[in-house]
């Protein structure tokens, strides 16, 4: 009975999701962490999809095993205060300037403080780097 509402609720937040990677006031991690989860109660199709998404995949992977790679925890820093200062800019009332610094802080308290995952090693002969994502099999 549950199972359409969270997979329209889990299409909605991957879309507002992947509309947050190019609108810096929109936040792309929450909407994608919902998407899995609606997906996980609605959709095994769906939910493989996304934790196995070239992009995507790797931090609702993060996310689940509570480490980042060193390289992630800085590209992720940046991004958020990037976007926190241009949201504050485009916003350019007081209160923004207040309150989206000190979520941006605590944000950045709880990325730091996340067991680091180590970095994946080369596979032999190819030079490229394996991310080391786990792959998540249906269960039926």
């Amino acid at each position: 009975m549950l199972k359409p509402l969270f997979l329209a609720v889990g299409l909605i937040s991957l879309a507002l999701g992947a509309v947050g990677i190019f609108l810096p006031v929109i936040p792309t991690t929450p909407f994608m962490l919902l998407a899995a989860y609606c997906f996980a109660r609605s959709s095994d199709r769906l939910h493989r999809y996304l934790v196995n998404h070239r992009v995507f995949g790797e931090y609702i992977s993060n996310y689940y095993n509570h480490a980042m790679t060193p390289r992630h925890k800085a590209r992720t820093l940046v991004l958020l205060w990037f976007g926190i200062i241009v949201s504050c800019i485009l916003i350019g009332a007081t209160i923004p300037w207040i309150i989206l610094p000190i979520i941006a802080a605590l944000v950045s308290i709880h990325i730091i403080r996340l067991k680091p995952r180590p970095e994946a090693a080369p596979e032999p002969g190819d030079g490229s780097i394996d991310d080391a994502r786990p792959t998540v099999k249906s269960s039926s």
